[in-house]
């Protein structure tokens, strides 16, 4: 069978928006230990977009920016790079520089770089970027994880009880699976069977589980023995949390999510590359349903030349549906 892609970057950038604390305690554990976590922590999507407005470098998914406090009763800003790339990027331990000394600039606030590798080139770890030009050496180093060193460390994810251990494993399952759909359908099924057997609490395994659904999309005739397998699973543990009612109410979740997703990606595009998204704009892309017609509307975004030609292309896709 052909690949079985999945929307990586939306799919970390839920779960980091979901389980935070938990990802900096397993990929970041002196991060973690430094952050008073009774405090609360706060995303600040509206100061990142100004920043990467402001730096030309485009829509940036995998990225999220935290407000937490540290022991010591300081006010620090965590910048967290997810990158999914299939290929290397040479530009990204620059943009990770230009983030952190931009956000330094702008806000006056002290500023932790974190970056997981989430990519499928193992040589590749960027840790760092910098310059020197006559004495004066600038730069900066930042801790980064490679997600395939875990391909060695199998045992110890499935022994370790952080939330983060499920997602690695199926992030990993996932794109060794990407051209095996049978494969895919036993890591799958194997994956959301831990769920249970870790004794999660029911929502972390919805959650979870989201996330597996999200990244190990499999061909319908497969999704159907999956469904089944796992519905007798469920009545066999006597815990029928996924095949009820709610795996539906998921299913329709995950497609509004995209939905809203691709919606704002295209809002964040267009404020990007022409300072500001007139308000008719807004109005018609959040009102436009069909994914086929939106994913059209995100290319054109990062393509189109002015506001008018993207009203123009907008009144077209009105008038053809």
């Amino acid at each position: 069978m052909g690949e079985t892609r999945a929307d990586y970057d939306s799919a970390w950038k839920e779960a980091l928006e979901r389980f935070f604390e938990q990802f900096v305690a397993f990929f970041f554990p002196q991060a973690h230990a430094g952050i008073d976590w009774s405090k609360g922590y706060e995303f600040l999507d509206k100061e990142l977009r100004q920043v990467v407005r402001d730096a030309e470098l485009g829509r940036r998914l995998g990225d999220k920016l935290v407000k937490v406090w540290s022991k010591d009763g300081e006010e620090a800003w965590v910048l967290v790079h997810i990158e999914v790339q299939e290929a290397a990027e040479r530009a990204f331990a620059k943009r990770m520089y230009i983030y952190n000394y931009r956000i330094f600039d702008r806000y006056d606030r002290k500023v932790a770089s974190l970056a997981v590798l989430a990519d499928s080139q193992p040589a590749w770890r960027p840790n760092g970027y910098g310059y020197e030009l006559w004495g004066c050496r600038v730069g900066i180093e930042f801790p980064v994880v490679n997600l395939l060193d875990y391909e060695t460390r199998w045992s110890e994810l499935q022994q370790n009880p952080n939330l983060f251990a499920i997602i690695v494993m199926t992030h990993l399952k996932a794109q060794a699976t990407s051209r095996d759909a049978e494969g895919r359908l036993h890591w799958k099924l194997r994956l959301v069977k831990m769920l249970y057997q870790r004794g999660y609490k029911k929502k972390d395994i919805l959650e979870l589980f989201h996330f597996i659904d999200w990244l190990m999309v499999l061909p319908e005739e497969l999704e159907f023995n999956f469904t089944e397998a796992l519905r007798r699973y469920e009545e066999e543990v006597k815990m029928p949390y996924v095949t009820s009612v709610e795996r539906r109410g998921i299913k329709k979740g995950i497609q509004q999510g995209i939905q809203q997703g691709i919606q704002q990606g295209i809002i964040e595009i267009l404020e990007t590359r022409f300072e500001s998204c007139p308000a008719s704009i807004v109005r018609v892309v959040n009102r436009t349903d069909d994914l086929s017609t939106l994913k059209m509307l995100l290319k054109k975004a990062a393509t189109i030349g002015s506001l008018q030609d993207y009203q123009a292309v907008l009144e077209e896709a009105r008038t053809d549906s």
